[in-house]
């Protein structure tokens, strides 16, 4: 059966990079592809005796809103199987990137960058709302974007089923853009006011070992399985595909980090996919 990506989101978000990666990973990438020969794309990778499986579609900001709707509608209805891949990120960082490039944005009208890439965003929120994975790549360099790419599209987790992604974060540092469910971590004992422990992260054994030693620690994972269990096997019944759970502390090094790293063994003795990313760890 015939696998498609449309990458699509916001101009400066890294559509490219990500079309860059499917590449390396095997997929049969056609950039800035117009709408209106998506269906026609979608007839030749089914035609019978085509070596071509897996394809991914780059859709960019002159798409019309309406033409790409309907256009993943009959795609969506040929029975392959199909995913929406929406990039985004902070208007402070796509202003930035736009700065450094020193490059016009594509939607550009007259008007200021901030207003440009507000109006694109307005534009763009009933593709979104289709996407069935968001990525805010905000906080990514093109490394960590590769992984994130790699760990949603790669080979390993090409099977059917919902895939999770489970993401410890600061608050200070922001939330994340493209996180389904947040919890706040930030009532558990803080290992930073420990001083042998603060340089480390939550990846240390000893930060590891102060965190989970506490009660409320043990009895709120009890509580956050208890909820999992309630709303993951809806989320399948809904047809999701990707979940994204973020964890959140102050500075996210360690709390987070270790919650998270508990939650991504839990849903995979739950039979989930599971990925992990510490966005704010190095920080």
């Amino acid at each position: 059966m015939s696998e498609f990506i449309v990458i699509t989101g916001l101009s400066g978000a890294g559509r490219s990079q990500a079309a860059n990666v499917l590449e390396d990973l095997g997929w049969f990438v056609i950039d800035n592809l117009p709408p209106a020969l998506i269906d026609k794309v979608t007839e030749l990778a089914q035609a019978p005796g085509t070596s071509i499986d897996r394809v991914a579609l780059v859709v960019g900001p002159r798409a019309g809103l309406k033409e790409l709707t309907s256009a993943l509608a009959t795609l969506r209805a040929t029975g392959a199987r199909v995913r929406v891949l929406f990039l985004e990120a902070s208007d402070k960082v796509l202003v930035r990137r736009y700065t450094d490039t020193r490059r016009r944005h594509p939607l550009a009208e007259g008007e200021g960058i901030v207003e440009t890439i507000e109006r694109e965003r307005v534009g763009l929120e009933p593709v979104k709302a289709e996407a069935d994975v968001v990525v805010d790549t905000t906080e990514l360099n093109v490394h960590q974007l590769r992984d994130r790419i790699v760990a949603l599209f790669g080979v390993d987790n090409s099977a059917p089923g919902m895939q999770t992604t489970v993401m410890s974060f600061g608050y200070k540092h922001g939330l994340p853009l493209d996180a389904d469910l947040v919890v706040d971590c930030r009532f558990l004992p803080n290992p930073h006011w420990v001083e042998d422990l603060r340089p480390h992260t939550g990846e240390h054994p000893d930060v590891r070992r102060y965190v989970l030693r506490f009660p409320e620690t043990s009895d709120f994972f009890g509580r956050l399985d208890h909820l999992l269990d309630l709303v993951l096997p809806a989320y399948v019944k809904e047809g999701k595909s990707y979940l994204t759970l973020a964890l959140g502390c102050t500075g996210g090094r360690h709390r987070s980090v270790v919650m998270a790293d508990e939650v991504a063994k839990l849903l995979r003795r739950k039979g989930y996919q599971a990925s992990l990313v510490h966005r704010d760890i190095d920080r």
